[in-house]
């Protein structure tokens, strides 16, 4: 009889979890229900259910599905998960010693270039040879290091959470997965009699070739890989080092002693041409691209260095994230996410944003919506993972003070007196003026304004409000 009720497959795109959740159906008296926890889908894209419970009722009370997982499944069941699969799930499942954890690793780097490979094709999975798209994928290094950064923390945090239930985990690595022993052992370990002599064969491998014939600028991808700590991206997850703030977004200027540290959802062109005209340079000479070592370096050779941060009016920033990544239709739109915010949170705008333009009453029904979702979104009572452009200013701060706090929090509104007093702590007393960018949004931001709209801002992004002070934003 098995010591476990249920399991978890704690995974990553692009890791092989869809070839392992095949091999794990492939044994009697195991069944995995897919990715039974993305925000946008039901375990699987077309699906309308999982065991009786609907994508809606699984989104108002997650526990309803863990529950049938456990209770309907066709013996011991589970459910593939991801770092942004819905976040009230994790905890639950963590410190719960009756969910067998499976923790699935990858090469990060061979990870990412598969994902960009099959983002670029469409393929994601592959059954037939014959039907093989092929594609080169091109290595950015910011975004990669992101991705670094998002699978590091998450698999801390597992690890975290194992050590403190005082629990273990069967750890499978992508190569694993063609061996056949591992399978039966994981299915030995989940407490299931049954084996298999041989792999599922209907997934195929897909893009089989040597790395440097699948990404186009390969010789900056070795430059990258050899500037970061190798051994973390090979050596097993629990020995994975907790990675800080997000160094690559970082900008410097280009002899004065100041740093910048960006906040996501604010526009900081104008700051960058700041600190450009500060020693008479363009903004391409601004210092960027920078990592942990380097920023430590780079303090280290600049003695009464001074870096700040500038945070937003919390309605101006959540609203500029609405317009940019909801409303829009530009390259920073999230389409996905808009669908299942019309879906689920019953967000009134088009499917097509493009062909039934919005009126100002319509806009504003629409924004207040969001703001309703974003309340819900910033307390985990949402299964859609918090984005960097509408997370708390004050949680991404403390992402800052992990490596190290900025000197100076500077509000965005009075930017042209705190930026003189930066540089004058920094030893430049001759700094330049501040010309701030009009807000793109900030017009039609001021024709939907009320107070109905300033108290939903507010009791969504409470903790900004009285961590810097803010009071109504006009």
């Amino acid at each position: 009889m098995s010591q476990f009720d249920y399991f978890v497959i704690f995974a990553e795109m692009r890791t092989g979890s869809n070839f392992l959740e095949a091999n794990l159906n492939a044994f009697q008296g195991l069944q995995c229900h897919g990715e039974a926890f993305n925000p946008h889908f039901i375990g699987y894209p077309n699906s309308t259910d999982i065991l009786g419970v609907s994508h809606a009722q699984r989104e108002a009370n997650p526990q309803q599905l863990l529950d049938a997982i456990k209770t309907k499944s066709d013996g011991l069941g589970g459910f593939r998960f991801f770092n942004d699969h819905d976040p009230r799930v994790i905890d639950v499942v963590l410190n719960d010693p009756r969910c067998a954890k499976i923790i699935l690793t990858r090469n990060p780097a061979e990870s990412y270039v598969s994902l960009k490979i099959a983002r670029a094709t469409g393929q994601w999975k592959l059954t037939n040879v014959k039907n093989a798209r092929s594609d080169q994928a091109y290595f950015d290094p910011a975004d990669f290091e992101a991705h670094l950064e998002a699978l590091q923390s998450f698999q801390v945090r597992l690890l975290n959470g194992l050590q403190r239930t005082g629990q273990t985990a069967f750890y499978v690595a992508y190569e694993d997965l063609q061996d056949v022993d591992v399978m039966n052992g994981l299915a030995q370990w989940l407490g299931c009699p049954d084996r298999v002599s041989g792999l599922d064969k209907k997934l195929k491998k897909q893009n089989p070739e040597p790395m440097d014939d699948k990404v186009i600028n390969f010789t900056e991808m070795e430059a990258t890989l050899a500037r970061l700590d190798r051994f973390n991206l090979s050596r097993t997850p629990n020995f994975e080092p907790r990675r800080g703030p997000a160094f690559p977004t970082y900008v410097a200027a280009a002899k004065s002693p100041i740093l910048y540290l960006p906040m996501r959802g604010i526009t900081d062109l104008a700051v960058r041409d700041w600190l450009a005209r500060l020693d008479g340079v363009s903004t391409a000479d601004l210092q960027t691209d920078f990592s942990q070592k380097t920023v430590r370096l780079w303090k280290k050779d600049r003695v009464g260095h001074r870096a700040f941060t500038v945070v937003r009016h919390p309605l101006a920033r959540a609203h500029s994230a609405f317009c940019t990544h909801i409303r829009g239709d530009g390259p920073e739109t999230y389409p996905e996410l808009r669908e299942t915010l019309r879906k689920m949170f019953k967000l009134p705008l088009p499917k097509d944003v493009t062909k039934s333009p919005l009126s100002k009453e319509e806009h504003r029904e629409a924004f207040l919506a969001f703001l309703k979702f974003l309340k819900a979104n910033l307390s985990a009572q949402t299964g859609v993972r918090v984005d960097l452009s509408w997370a708390s200013q004050v949680a991404i701060l403390q992402g800052f003070a992990g490596f190290a706090s900025p000197d100076m929090i500077l509000r965005e509104h009075q930017l042209d007196t705190d930026l003189r007093l930066l540089a004058i702590s920094a030893g430049v007393v001759d700094a330049p003026a501040y010309a701030a960018a009009p807000d793109p949004f900030g017009r039609l931001l001021s024709e939907i304004y009320d107070q109905e709209i300033e108290a939903a801002c507010r009791d969504a992004c409470q903790r900004d409000y009285i961590a810097f002070g803010y009071g109504d934003y006009a």
